[in-house]
């Protein structure tokens, strides 16, 4: 059969998105630092964009020379011959005060390594040994490998991985948990004690609170046992949990909620957030007309661009204290109240409160954070399912999970409660919940079943 090609007519709707509107998405699901960000990489790329000065910052720069020079001078006086800054009464912190980050695990074992008289090859094995730590202080790389990349004997690897296993903190370079909580008890002096045969193999058992199992086959009385299972309780499972090279996250709100005159009202954190104008000379250029074809298409162009974003970050600071407002007045109970009167939400009721697609609500709430009279929190963390209550109402499911926290945090420890005997002090309070859901909250809450809740003595 013959092919040809033929032309044919179609007519469809397509839905084309623009790179302003693609920009305008992008902005609502920005967080604040992310942002601040965005807005400094369109200053420097867009010469129609400019950052208004705050008052502060006009009033420095036009300071009075005279001023200026009275600073300069007073500068100058704290200098010495040697240029070396210099007062009397200079109350400076101390170098370690300034340092711009904590020590961490690689900087922390490294500094113990140079202690040591160490020969060059054996400095080499502990210098990999330390880099191939993970993020729990376990060594995640067996000796064939060390022995392979160093080039040493096994002997040699074996000594230094000992050596650095006795370094602060206790148990680090361990292989797995049970080398850790060996070493840990090695440097309490219990080797070969009931402590150390425990960790050797009942480490499960210890784990279901299983003491008369192990009371049994190790020969031992059950208090022994119990008093050994503290112990080993106060252990590290993670000899590096203390040490991070990571910096800190700081939550930095996006949004206040202030309670005034009984009431509550919404406002922006715009700190660090640059109010943009356009840049008056290039737009006296254009008016103008004196430029170049190419010129002026340029500046046409970044002119547009510079009031889209403008628009575009008003539209996203706007949509943003829109949403915040609904999902307050939801939550007014929350406000006044505390978590456990927190009401269902999802995304629709604020999406049909505000006039807006769901879409829309789930960018704007995605990384913001909220400073409240009862704390800060994610906007997300105001969107839950709800539990039916015995009179026809409904709980968030965030409130249940905080009642069943509180519930376990004042149970009686020797007798802790099962997941049917929590889920029955719920229906006690109007609550209705099956089992398997308390044990799914208490999970994701990161709690233990009631077996390896248990204690002894």
């Amino acid at each position: 059969m013959a092919l040809e090609i033929k032309q044919h007519l179609k007519l469809a709707q397509q839905l084309i998105m623009t790179p302003q509107l693609q920009q305008a998405i992008k902005l609502l699901q920005l967080s604040r630092l992310e942002l601040q960000d965005y807005i400094t990489q369109e200053l420097e790329s867009n010469p129609l964009l400019e950052a208004e000065q705050t008052p502060a910052e006009k009033a420095e720069t036009q300071e009075a020379p005279d001023q200026l020079k009275h600073k300069w001078e007073a500068y100058l006086e704290t200098y010495g011959q040697d240029n070396i800054p210099y007062s009397e009464d200079d109350d400076r912190p101390s170098l370690e005060a300034t340092c711009s980050r904590e020590e961490g695990l690689y900087d922390h074992l490294l500094w113990q390594l140079r202690l040591n008289d160490l020969s060059e090859e054996e400095r080499t094995i502990g210098l990999f040994i330390i880099g191939n730590l993970d993020h729990n202080g376990y060594l995640g790389v067996d000796s064939a490998t060390i022995c392979e990349s160093s080039g040493s004997a096994q002997e040699a690897v074996e000594a230094v991985l000992k050596k650095i296993q006795a370094f602060d903190p206790v148990g680090i370079a361990a292989r797995d948990l049970k080398d850790c909580l060996h070493i840990q008890a090695c440097a309490l002096g219990l080797e070969g004690s009931l402590v150390d045969r425990i960790i050797d193999s009942h480490l499960a058992d210890l784990q279901t609170k299983n003491y008369d199992k192990i009371a049994q086959e190790l020969g031992a009385s059950v208090e022994d046992v119990s008093f050994a299972a503290q112990i080993i309780t106060n252990m590290e499972p993670r000899p590096a949990r203390d040490y991070s090279d990571d910096p800190p996250q700081y939550v930095v709100p996006d949004v206040y909620v202030v309670k005034v005159d009984g009431g509550y009202a919404v406002v922006l954190n715009e700190d660090e957030i640059p109010n943009l104008t356009l840049n008056k000379q290039y737009q006296d250029m254009l008016s103008t007309g004196g430029t170049g074809k190419v010129a002026r298409d340029y500046l046409v162009d970044r002119l547009k661009s510079a009031q889209w974003l403008i628009k575009s970050i008003q539209q996203r600071q706007n949509t943003l204290i829109k949403v915040t407002e609904s999902i307050m007045i939801f939550q007014r109970d929350f406000l006044d109240h505390g978590i456990n009167c927190l009401k269902p939400l999802v995304l629709r009721d604020v999406a049909e409160d505000v006039g807006m697609h769901e879409s829309t609500i789930s960018r704007v709430t995605s990384n913001k954070y909220v400073h409240t009279p009862q704390g800060t929190f994610e906007l997300k963390y105001f969107f839950s399912s709800g539990i039916s209550m015995s009179d026809g109402s409904f709980v968030a499911s965030q409130s249940i999970k905080n009642e069943i926290e509180n519930i376990i945090k004042n149970e009686n420890s020797k007798h802790p409660l099962s997941d049917q005997a929590i889920a029955k002090i719920l229906k006690g309070k109007g609550v209705e919940i099956a089992r398997r859901t308390v044990a799914k909250y208490r999970e994701i809450l990161g709690l233990l079943p009631s077996n390896r809740r248990k204690k002894h003595y």
